[in-house]
């Protein structure tokens, strides 16, 4: 699947935002359950190499996720997320940040049904251009939003050939890491 990242849009924030598309081959039912489910979500959320490690996730309005972001280099990245709208399977809306500073960016995601796929976009929001270049430039924040949805999409076909959709068959190594056995 072709993951597309937008520095920009048309609306009145584009200066601030990083924009990440990716139809995934699997319904949005399965797509927010594993977006939403603390036991998927170290199986793919962060770039590539990154293991992400939850500490909770208390998926209401007003809740938080808590989790570890460790690095190739063995850097732990603390992350908190607080959810701001939960409707599911359709759409989440959170602050993201960490403790110092827990509402660093914005994000809203939709799954939108798309003949039984998902259209999946995460629009993250900065609170100032200098902001959303500094993570692009430094952290390389375009390219890790792009894997972490092509991890995502990966492991959701995983779910879904082992839920029984589609002809995928899973090595034990793969249905381990989908927590099937």
């Amino acid at each position: 699947m072709q993951t597309t990242t937008s520095p920009s849009s048309t609306s009145s924030t584009a200066d601030r935002e990083i924009v990440t598309r990716r139809l995934i081959d699997a319904p949005r039912e399965l797509v927010y359950e594993a977006f939403t489910d603390p036991k998927h979500v170290g199986h793919w959320f962060g770039p590539e190499g990154f293991v992400t490690t939850t500490r909770s996730m208390d998926v209401r309005p007003g809740g938080k996720w808590i989790f570890v972001m460790r690095g190739p280099d063995g850097t732990d990245w603390p992350n908190v997320v607080t959810y701001q709208e939960v409707t599911p399977p359709s759409r989440l809306r959170y602050v993201h940040g960490h403790d110092e500073e827990p509402d660093m960016f914005s994000v809203v995601v939709t799954f939108d049904d798309e003949g039984g796929k998902t259209a999946l976009t995460m629009r993250a929001v900065f609170k100032t251009a200098a902001a959303r270049e500094f993570v692009a430039r430094e952290r390389g924040a375009v390219e890790g939003a792009e894997q972490t949805v092509a991890r995502l999409d990966a492991y959701v076909l995983t779910l879904a050939g082992a839920r029984g959709r589609g002809a995928v068959r899973l090595t034990a190594a793969e249905a381990a890491m989908a927590g099937l056995i």
